[in-house]
């Protein structure tokens, strides 16, 4: 256990890596206890991945294995998704990103075959936890467009685009030369080529028939004995799918012109039955008129029932805009079901794996674009089964994420309860049928709960405990605003052309279950959880204009912004008080000159809200438009139950709420957060000048000042005035000190000190740039700050990194230059960062208190101490004070995020409020007061008790409080930037996870920032990754790897080495069930199922070799050649002799499994055998 001392260099100290360094400095006073033993190493690390939950992101491929009951799907990319069970799922990836466009299984014998566009077959076995590749085979000179596996078979028929038909041992992957050529199968029937292979499938009563369809409408009953073509059928449409009936005597082909053709085996000559199941009926007898090609057909025999006829498409052409609908035919009835999504393929599923016994199907799995549907066949009206797959993430596309990991216990349950409520009724009173496979044994017992916010609105809780995905609750805060019936109703107001309601950001408390969302169209929603129905008869409304521009001060309005945005004790703190943020304030009003103003882009509604139990809205908050401005969208948001506080930031500024009186506390521009004494002192951000609102900042300043000594439009050409000459300064002093006399003292006496400030900084110019300082007084009431943003909100993303990948590295050493590109550079400052802590912010604190940190995208950090009544009482009486404590460090990039640490090196999380259920009676309410961090509650002088964790887009840092030394600094990447980093708390330490956009992710020790892990993960390739990815604690991460699915991952060794265990199983052993009898007089006569001995047919004594130039046969890593020729460039010897015992070991367990067969099947034998001379031993021959 390596210690480390912060009161020293660090000598000699090397990073892991070239591009990353670390450093520390000397840190002053003489303490004995700074000695901090960190515990976690880079042993405790390891990065794999352990889940995919969701939809298959663009399916193309279904199979279903009728004995083991599970499900594969193969999606364009070259993905396959495994279902058993509720919570039994597994994901494998072809080495290939083609499309998978067929998949089969070795019905019960854990192995599944796929056919890939790349013209490449592969068998899987799923008989370990991770399935994996056992052969390959990649055909060069034919494609592949269809392949046949007959049951209890190890010869495979592959068809080609040439109509060509070649087959293969699946259990050695090779060639037989056995093929059937196209054109000895039509011979002089057709004088055209008949088009790729679209169907092959043996006669179910006659294994030694083939029945093979081609594109063309030309289906051929091959004898595979003879090497011949029995009978050949010809229809003038083309063929999609054929389906035999159970008994062997007809089959039915679907065709392009939405017709079945039913045929006779032994009548080739023309179909025995025509029908268009969507086609109308001409009255003077003609042919129906055509309708859309039928994709699928099924022929399902029932044993005590009429025949199920099931197909996909053959709607007629002027049913244009329905959607996709499935067709099942029963007897006479014909049911007509709408899908919501177009069908990729579905199956009849049917309890025996015999094709030539009655089917009797019970329910037909569809599988849609977006979703999987099972629709119960024995209930009237053909029910859907409720699906237990985590399938539903990409409802509404999502658009922000987040982990929690170690949640409290009863969190999970809670939501469970009021989920419960909202599950929709109607579905099929049985059981989900796809139930193969078992749990594992995981040891993760802790509740993982992941939050999905949604582009409709809709915020999802959702249980990831023991590598499960199961949908808790889910809320939806759009009921909260005015739709838009039509686009011509779209409100004018809105800032995005799509999904106004969609959420951005979240920040949620698990102790307090205190939620707040914040949405694209600039608003704040704050939730608090009850377990009670309320009714609210108007719900509290807060609007806050932000308008910042304090580098361009020309009226008295900015100075007077200045004065007035600190709230100190003694301000209003009723909802009632704030007369012009009511929900009444919602109506639009418009500036002097026709621009939109005081207008939110959102209209809430004015109707009694019924709130079922669950999350319930506590206050909402809305930025408004600002003379012809739209807000600009929320880019930080923290919430602290404890305090009772919402604070949220933009590109304008800094707002504080306090959500339980329901008041705006602070709202500040960025530039005016800085202290008169902070060294890193802001510049000012733009030589143009901003409109400024006509309405006033509160009531004592409404209509003080016209509308002629606002700010001029950005067009005016009048330049700031500290960017201007000396007598545009003067005459703009002069217009301060005249209108200051309209105020307050107070005030006027600040105006005077920033216009000695604007001399002391004309002195002090350099090369035409002048530093604005400025001193922040507190005042009695708070006050909204009016700001005018510069551009469009909806450029203000959560990460904006496209842009600014260039700028970032210049963004420490600020330009002096007079610019315009240099000065708007600098306006791109925005908070990106927030949190709320418990520590010493100011050097000269001896106790700890409340603070709140904000980090900015230019790589600052602030801190505003918070001064919180201490008992309840007091705490909705008065105000909560705020007083600003300047920079606390600096850093390249944008900061992301903020943590604090004790003097042990344990993480200190925020202050929290345990839960109680606001709507309970009061007598009920037991509510537990806040639990703060262990933490020393005071300090000597010159003494740190505190360590402020702070990273970036580029660096981290590691600062001592309260002196404010930085102690280790790190700087992650030199060539890339960190789009986002977590302090998280491992089984052994602390640490802080980081991913870069160049696809590493990192850990870092803490305080030391000792690099622990660096592993080349993923590539940013996409948006949504970088907004989704989020780390969680004990080594959890995960982000939305496509549009409806999210990929879970672990970087702990501990998560790793168990992964094995917590894993469920696919395949578990399952007697296959007994064939159908074939009765007395169908053995003694014929008539029954024929079998054939493929061997001899298509072995290589009798079939001889295949072509070696037609295919290539690829060892897969799961078989034991490919385990062998890893094995001889890695571990030798060792690992060799380690792969024969696994060999030894798997063919001494082929062998107990081939002997108890072979005794279970002598007993069968001798079982029947008895039976069979009990039954016939008295009686005579002719009674036989």
């Amino acid at each position: 256990m390596k210690k480390f001392n912060i009161r020293k260099v660090l000598d000699g100290f090397t990073a892991a890596s070239s591009s990353s360094s670390s450093s520390a400095s000397l840190q002053p006073g003489n303490r004995d206890n700074d000695v901090i033993q960190e515990t976690l190493q880079s042993e405790h690390f390891q990065l794999c991945k352990t889940l995919r939950h969701g939809f298959p992101y663009q399916p193309s491929a279904m199979a279903f294995d009728p004995v083991q009951k599970i499900l594969a799907i193969g999606t364009q990319s070259g993905a396959l998704r495994l279902f058993g069970r509720a919570g039994v799922e597994c994901y494998c990836q072809h080495e290939s990103d083609s499309a998978i466009i067929q998949l089969q299984f070795l019905i019960n014998e854990g192995a599944l075959v796929s056919a890939l566009a790349d013209d490449s077959i592969h068998l899987w076995n799923l008989r370990q936890k991770i399935p994996a590749i056992l052969h390959s085979l990649k055909f060069s000179r034919e494609r592949i467009t269809f392949f046949h596996l007959p049951f209890q078979s190890k010869w495979l028929y592959i068809g080609t685009e040439r109509g060509n038909i070649h087959i293969v041992n699946v259990e050695s992957f090779t060639l037989s030369g056995y093929v059937i050529m196209w054109n000895k199968a039509i011979e002089l029937s057709s004088k055209t080529h008949p088009g790729p292979v679209v169907h092959i499938s043996d006669n179910p009563m006659d294994e030694g028939k083939l029945l093979i369809g081609y594109e063309c409408g030309f289906v051929v009953l091959w004898d595979l004995k003879s090497k011949k073509a029995d009978y050949r059928y010809n229809y003038d449409e083309a063929i999609h799918s054929v389906a035999w009936h159970h008994e062997g005597k007809q089959f039915v082909c679907s065709h392009s012109d939405g017709t079945l053709t039913t045929w006779n085996i032994r009548s080739p000559a023309k179909p025995a039955q025509i029908i268009t199941p969507h086609g109308k009926q001409p009255k003077d007898g003609k042919k129906p008129e055509p309708c859309k090609p039928i994709l699928k057909v099924e022929y399902k025999t029932a044993r005590a029932g009429d025949t199920f006829m099931i197909l996909s498409g053959g709607l007629s052409y002027d049913s244009v805009g329905h959607r996709a609908c499935l067709t099942v035919m029963h007897g006479k009835s014909t049911a007509v079901l709408e899908m919501d999504y177009p069908i990729v393929d579905f199956l009849a599923l049917c309890e025996t794996p015999y094709p030539n016994d009655y089917q009797d199907p019970y329910a037909v799995l569809v599988l849609l674009e977006k979703d999987l549907v099972l629709i119960d066949l024995e209930q009237p009206g053909y029910p859907s089964f409720e699906n237990p797959y985590p399938l539903t993430i990409h409802e509404s596309p999502v658009t922000c994420c987040e982990y929690f990991v170690d949640c409290p216990p009863d969190i999970i349950p809670a939501l469970y309860s009021v989920g419960s409520r909202q599950k929709r009724q109607g579905y099929s009173k049985k059981e989900w049928p796809i139930s193969g496979g078992n749990w594992g044994q995981g040891t993760q017992s802790y509740p993982e709960i992941i939050i999905t916010g949604h582009a409709d609105g809709s915020v999802k809780f959702w249980d990831a405990s023991a590598l499960m995905l199961q949908v808790l609750y889910k809320l939806k805060t759009a009921k909260l605003f005015e739709r838009a019936r039509s686009k011509e109703e779209k409100p004018s107001t809105d800032i995005v052309d799509e999904d106004p309601f969609a959420i951005q950001s979240l920040a949620w408390c698990p102790e307090s279950r205190v939620l707040c969302i914040a949405g694209v169209s600039a608003h704040v929603i704050v939730y608090r959880f009850s377990k009670q129905e309320l009714t609210t008869e108007e719900v509290q409304l807060l609007e806050v204009r932000m308008q910042c521009e304090l580098n361009e001060v020309d009226s008295p309005d900015v100075a007077v912004e200045q004065a007035s945005a600190v709230s100190t004790p003694g301000a209003s703190s009723s909802p009632q008080s704030n007369a012009p943020q009511t929900h009444t304030s919602t109506s639009s009003n418009n500036s002097s000159d026709g621009l939109r103003d005081n207008v939110p882009c959102l209209r809430v509604r004015n109707a009694p809200l019924k709130q079922s139990p669950g999350y319930q809205v506590e206050l909402i908050i809305q930025l408004v438009w600002v003379s012809g401005e739209p807000p600009q969208q929320i880019t930080s948001l923290a919430v602290n139950s404890a305090y009772g506080l919402v604070a949220f930031g933009n590109g304008n500024g800094l707002a504080v709420v306090d959500f339980l009186q329901k008041t705006l506390l602070l709202n500040m521009s960025t530039a005016e957060l800085y202290s008169s004494s902070d060294p890193h002192q802001k510049q000012p951000r733009s030589p143009r000048k901003a409109k400024q609102p006509s309405g006033g900042l509160c009531d004592g300043s409404d209509g003080l000042v016209g509308s002629e000594d606002r700010c001029k439009s950005p067009t005016s050409g009048s330049g700031s005035p500290s960017h201007s000459d000396d007598e545009t300064k003067q005459k703009f002093l002069e217009r301060v000190k005249s209108k200051s006399k309209l105020i307050s003292k107070s005030v006027a006496n600040d105006f005077a000190k920033m216009s000695r400030k604007f001399s002391m900084a004309a002195d002090q110019k350099q090369d035409g740039n002048v530093r604005l300082q400025h001193s922040l007084p507190g005042q009695k009431h708070a006050h909204d700050v009016e700001a005018v943003s510069r551009r469009k909100a909806a450029t203000i993303t959560k990460t904006q990194f496209v842009s600014k990948i260039n700028a970032r590295d210049n963004s420490f050493n600020r330009s002096r230059s007079s610019s315009v590109t240099s000065i708007d550079k600098e306006s791109r400052e925005v908070i990106s960062s927030l949190h709320f802590c418990d520590c010493l912010s100011r050097k000269s604190e001896v106790s700890t208190a409340a603070s709140l940190w904000m980090g900015t995208s230019l790589g600052t950090v602030l801190a505003i101490s918070l001064n919180v009544p201490s008992t309840p009482e007091q705490r909705l009486q008065q105000t909560v004070g705020i007083s600003f404590c300047g920079s606390l460090v600096r850093l390249k990039g944008g900061i992301l995020c903020m943590a604090v640490l004790d003097l042990t090196g344990a993480l200190q999380p925020p202050a929290y409020e345990c839960w109680y259920d606001p709507n309970a009676p009061e007598e009920e309410r037991e509510r537990t007061r806040r639990r703060r961090p262990a933490s020393p509650p005071s300090t000597q002088e010159n003494q740190d008790s505190h360590y402020a964790v702070v990273c970036s887009e580029k660096q981290a840092k590691v600062v001592s409080l309260p002196s404010q030394n930085c102690v280790f600094e790190h700087n992650i990447t030199e060539n890339s930037f960190v789009l986002r980093a977590d302090v998280v708390a491992m089984p052994a330490g602390v640490c802080i996870a980081c991913f870069c956009a160049n696809g590493h992710i990192m850990t870092l020790s803490l305080p030391s920032l000792r690099p622990l892990l660096d592993v080349n993960y993923l590539p940013l390739t996409d948006m949504r990754i970088a907004r989704t990815f989020c780390f969680s604690n004990l080594g959890q991460a995960l982000y939305l790897t496509s549009p409806t699915e999210i990929q879970r991952l672990t970087y702990s060794q501990e998560t790793c080495d168990n992964l094995q265990e917590m894993l469920g199983e696919l395949f578990t052993p399952v007697e296959t069930p007994e064939a159908p009898n074939r009765g007395f007089f169908k053995g003694l006569f014929g008539g029954g199922a024929q079998s054939l001995d493929r061997e001899d047919l298509f072995g290589e004594l009798a079939a001889g070799k295949a072509s070696r130039s037609l295919a290539q046969h690829i060892p897969g890593p799961g078989s034991m050649e490919g385990m062998k020729g890893a094995a001889s460039g890695v571990v030798g010897e060792l690992a060799r002799a380690r792969i024969a015992l696994d060999e030894r070991g798997q063919k001494l367990g082929e062998l107990e499994e081939r002997t108890a067969a072979m005794m279970a099947s002598a007993d069968s034998f001798s079982k029947h055998a008895h039976d069979v001379m009990l039954k016939y031993k008295d009686k005579k021959w002719y009674q036989l």
